[in-house]
């Protein structure tokens, strides 16, 4: 799943950051995301932007986690090829909830050993993080996988085909400038999409969409 705030015009950040953008209404559809996925997922630049902290999952919620046989809490993991995640952010100040970098074996030596006694460090691909191999990683940690942005790791995802549904919340702002957008990527691409749910709320639109695939891409029984 990938859960993006955007202005009317497209843009995912204000100054570099989403928060501008988003609303009450918008937290909460974060939250309830946040509240069923088994796996946080954010790309190092979103990470270090918008300060990341360790999941704050209430009580109630880690309960009914916790009866549908998940971790009390979601997993937080860090896509970085560079390992430039900062790692004076509060999200590696709690011993008990770990994050997951995930970067590539070419990655720093002096980075990677910086990093280690702070999270758990995975590797997946070269040059550039293969993320159909960190999904498959992270999957004994649950099937269900929330993207938080940013745009070139949304972008990623889109190219590989890796995405089954989209959650953007459309803020009642007109922003101009040069901020990204959803997606971002090195080839244009279209990803068909069916509008799910959509609901209103303080002047916002929140849409939940899912992806369409395409039946001849599917494999056929032999």
């Amino acid at each position: 799943m990938l859960n993006m705030v955007a202005s009317v015009d497209g843009a995912t950040a204000v100054e570099g950051r989403s928060g501008a953008l988003g609303s009450s209404a918008d937290r909460e559809v974060f939250s309830a995301l946040r509240a069923v996925a088994d796996v946080v997922l954010a790309g190092a630049a979103t990470v270090n932007a918008e300060r990341y902290r360790p999941p704050q999952t209430p009580g109630a919620v880690q309960e009914a986690r916790r009866q549908r046989g998940q971790r009390p809490k979601p997993r937080i993991a860090v896509v970085s090829g560079r390992l430039s995640v900062d790692p004076t952010l509060e999200l590696f100040d709690d011993p008990g909830e770990r994050p997951i970098i995930i970067t590539t074996i070419d990655a720093a030596p002096e980075r990677r050993s910086r990093l280690e006694p702070l999270a758990d460090v995975i590797s997946a691909g070269k040059g550039r993080v293969d993320l159909a191999a960190a999904l498959a990683a992270l999957s004994p940690f649950g099937s269900l996988v929330l993207c938080e942005g940013g745009p070139t790791l949304n972008g990623q995802l889109l190219e590989n085909d890796l995405v089954d549904e989209v959650n953007v919340s459309i803020s009642p702002v007109l922003t101009s400038g040069s901020a990204r957008r959803l997606a971002l990527g090195p080839t244009p691409l279209e990803r068909h999409l069916t509008m799910a749910h959509l609901w209103t709320a303080e002047d916002m639109l929140l849409a939940r969409y899912l992806v369409e695939r395409d039946p001849s891409r599917s494999e056929q029984p032999g």
